[in-house]
C-alpha cells in the first residue's frame, strides 16, 4: 500500500485492500513493452507475434513457479470471478459420475452463483455450514460428501471476515472419496503459501485454485485458474482453442505479464503485520463501545480486521470515517448495489440487524502502527 494516497485533493488512509489494491510500479514497468513494441497477437506466426508469445510463456512459467505447478496447468482468465466460474462449472460439467456439488455457506458469490446455476441444470447443491467464526468443520463436510459428489469448492480465506479455513483437513475428506477440490484463494494470495505440491502448504492436494490480479498489485481484468493435469474439465469459452482449449480467446499478454510480476512481488514476511493487526484489534475491542470481532480470532488473514457494532449503522460509520480521511468497507465489495445483510455473517449466526453493522479494515505490509492508532481514535469518536 502506498501512503499517503490522494483522491480529489484530499489525503486518504486506504484500508480496503481486500476490495482492490493499487497497481505496483514494478508491475506497470513489466507490462509496458507489451502495450508498445511487443504488442502482437501471441497466436500470430511472425516475429511480432512470436515476441508476444515469448512474453506470455514466461509469464505462465513465472506463475507456475509461485504455485509449484506445471506451466501447462496455468490458465489466464479475466479475473477471480471467471476463474471461480470455470472451476465450479467446468469441473462439474466434465465429471464422469454424479451430479452433486458441495460449497461452503460463506463462499464468494462467484462460487455460490456458479453452483446455483448448476442447480438449475439439475445438479444437487449442498452448502456446508460454518461455525460462529466462519470455519468449516471437516466432520460437517464429510457428512455431505458421497460417492456421487462431483466437486467440493471451499475458499482458503474469507473476503469479508478473513477466516482461514483448515483446508488440509477439508481436502483430505474429498480425497478419501476421490472428489475434485477447488479453492478460491483470491484473498489468500500474497499472504499464504499457495504451492500446490508442497506438503507444508494449505493448498497441497487441491485440483483447482483461483486467484485475482487486482488484489495483489496487478491491474483489474486478469486472474489465474490453476487446473491440475488430468482433472476432467469442460471449457466455458469456446473459440480458437487458446490455452490448450481450456479458455479460448486472444490472451491479454500485458496483463498476464503483470499478473506474474505481481505474484513474484506479493510474498513477504507476515510477522509484523500480524503484530500490528492484533494490537489494532485489541484496542478496538477494549476502547470502542460495543465492538465485536467477526471471524476467527487467530486463524485469519494477517491484514484483516472486521467488526460489528450492534446498534449502529455500518454504512454511517463508514461515512463518518471517510469524512476523517479513512476509507474502509462494510464487507464484500463484490455484490453490486446490494443493501442486503452479509450472507457470510448470517451464515455465521449473526442476525440481520447486527450483520448490517459490519465494518471491515484490510491493509498491507506498509500500513503503520501509527496509522492504525489513528483509526482507533477516529472509531472512538464516531461510535462512542
Amino acid at each position: 500500500m502506498h501512503h499517503p494516497a490522494k483522491f480529489g485533493g484530499g489525503i486518504v488512509m486506504y484500508l480496503d485492500e481486500a476490495a482492490t489494491t493499487p497497481v505496483k510500479r514494478e508491475v506497470m514497468e513489466a507490462m509496458w513493452p507489451y502495450f508498445g513494441p511487443q504488442f502482437g497477437n501471441p497466436s500470430s506466426h511472425h516475429e511480432i507475434g512470436d515476441a508476444a508469445a515469448r512474453g506470455l510463456d514466461q509469464a505462465r512459467r513465472d506463475v507456475a513457479d509461485v504455485l509449484g505447478a506445471r506451466p501447462s496447468e496455468i490458465v489466464f482468465t479475466s479475473g477471480g470471478t471467471e476463474a471461480d466460474n470455470m472451476a465450479v462449472k467446468g469441473i462439474a460439467l466434465a465429471a464422469p459420475r454424479g451430479r452433486h456439488v458441495v460449497v461452503s455457506a460463506v463462499e464468494h458469490p462467484a462460487v455460490l452463483e456458479s453452483a446455483a446455476w448448476l442447480g438449475r441444470l439439475g445438479y444437487v447443491v449442498d452448502h456446508v455450514p460454518v461455525d460462529r467464526h466462519g470455519t468449516v468443520r471437516a466432520e460437517e463436510l464429510a457428512a455431505l460428501v458421497h460417492d456421487d459428489t462431483t466437486l467440493v469448492s471451499i475458499q482458503l480465506a474469507n473476503n469479508e471476515v478473513g477466516t482461514i479455513q483448515p483446508l488440509a483437513e477439508l481436502t483430505a475428506v474429498a480425497a478419501e472419496r476421490g472428489v475434485p477440490f477447488h479453492t478460491d484463494a483470491v484473498q489468500a494470495a500474497g499472504w499464504l503459501d499457495l504451492d500446490v505440491n508442497s506438503a507444508d502448504s494449505p493448498v497441497n492436494g487441491v485440483q483447482a485454485l483461483s486467484i485475482s490480479g487486482h488484489k495483489i498489485g496487478a491491474p483489474k481484468g486478469i486472474g489465474v485458474l490453476y487446473l491440475r493435469r488430468r482433472t476432467p474439465f469442460e471449457p466455458l469459452i469456446h473459440g480458437g482453442g487458446q490455452q490448450d482449449d481450456r479458455r479460448s480467446g486472444t490472451e491479454p499478454v500485458a496483463l498476464a505479464v503483470g499478473m506474474a510480476a505481481a505474484l513474484r512481488l506479493a510474498a513477504g514476511d507476515n510477522t509484523d503485520v500480524i503484530t500490528r493487526r492484533d494490537a489494532f484489534v485489541a484496542r478496538v475491542l477494549a476502547e470502542v463501545p460495543g465492538a465485536e470481532l467477526t471471524g476467527h480470532p487467530e486463524r485469519r488473514l494477517p491484514g484483516s480486521a472486521s467488526f460489528v457494532f450492534p446498534g449502529r449503522s455500518g454504512e454511517s460509520i463508514l461515512l463518518d470515517l471517510e469524512r476523517r480521511g479513512i476509507v474502509c468497507s462494510s464487507g464484500s465489495a463484490c455484490a453490486a448495489g446490494s443493501d442486503e445483510p452479509s450472507h457470510v455473517l448470517t451464515a455465521m449466526g449473526y442476525d440481520r440487524e447486527v450483520a448490517q453493522t459490519a465494518v471491515r479494515f484490510t491493509f498491507g505490509r506498509t500500513t503503520t502502527e501509527e496509522q492504525l492508532d489513528d483509526v482507533v481514535t477516529a472509531l472512538i469518536d464516531v461510535v462512542g
